[in-house]
């Protein structure tokens, strides 16, 4: 018979109550009014998309990259470990308890990632992090832009976050982006209406599926074309 899970820490945040739930040494859950967020024992996607995203900057000098959401601190930890001494990565995460959770009972999972000379930690919304970017110098865009949220673009699809997925976002996270950038997001399923978008926005997209057999979740990789660049400069230059 399983173990019950039990309830390790909690906090109330606007979507409902907020869970990191527990069975046995290793096994976990973080919650969101009764809804499974993330597990402990499936992180082959989140892994896999720092991975891609950061493929190439491996040997890159000073890469400059961001990740949207924390989590058990997976993408976090995947992304560090693909990229050089070097690096800046910012990491802007909504619910400071995820950095509580990560800093302990979580942290064996990411190796104290979170305390990595090379982050520097946002307690924001991502999309906030993104448009200030776009306001920036070119140098002060980011190489790749991970976003490994609760929420994908498959439910954007359905009229959720138009703030993150939406045309007028993704025209903002290609102003973010430098001339060769990769935005990187996971999705529980695939989105076709957010691919059009992303191409509409002047990415090529490639969607991938980590993993092997049952469902999977899906990481798409885009990379900036030589038109977003364009668009994304006389946007900027006229103030909108």
């Amino acid at each position: 018979m399983a173990r019950p899970w039990r309830t390790v820490d909690s906090v109330d945040v606007d979507e409902g109550l907020l869970e990191l739930r527990q069975r046995g040494e290793t096994d976990f859950l973080i919650t969101l009014a009764g809804r499974v967020l993330m597990n402990a024992s499936a992180n082959i996607s989140e892994i896999a998309l720092a991975e891609l995203a950061c493929a190439s900057l491996k040997n890159k000098k000073n890469p400059r990259v961001l990740v949207g959401g924390l989590g058990m601190g997976f993408t976090l930890k995947a992304a560090l470990d693909n990229l050089p001494a070097d690096a800046e990565v910012v990491l802007a995460e909504l619910n400071p308890i995820m950095l509580k959770w990560c800093r302990g009972p979580l942290a064996h999972f990411s190796g104290g990632a979170v305390d990595d000379p090379r982050v520097r930690v946002v307690i924001d919304d991502v999309a906030a992090v993104i448009r200030h970017a776009a306001l920036q110098a070119q140098e002060n865009h980011f190489d790749a832009i991970m976003l490994d949220l609760y929420e994908g673009p498959d439910g954007g699809d359905r009229g959720g976050r138009k703030h993150l997925y939406g045309d007028r976002a993704l025209a903002v996270s290609s102003s973010a982006l430098k001339a060769d950038g990769v935005f990187a997001v996971w999705s529980e399923d695939p989105a076709r209406l957010f691919e059009k978008r992303l191409k509409a926005a002047g990415f090529s997209v490639k969607r991938h599926h980590p993993g092997r057999g049952g469902r999977r979740h899906v990481v798409y990789i885009a990379a900036k074309t030589s038109g977003a660049k364009a668009r994304g400069s006389s946007k900027k230059q006229s103030g909108r």
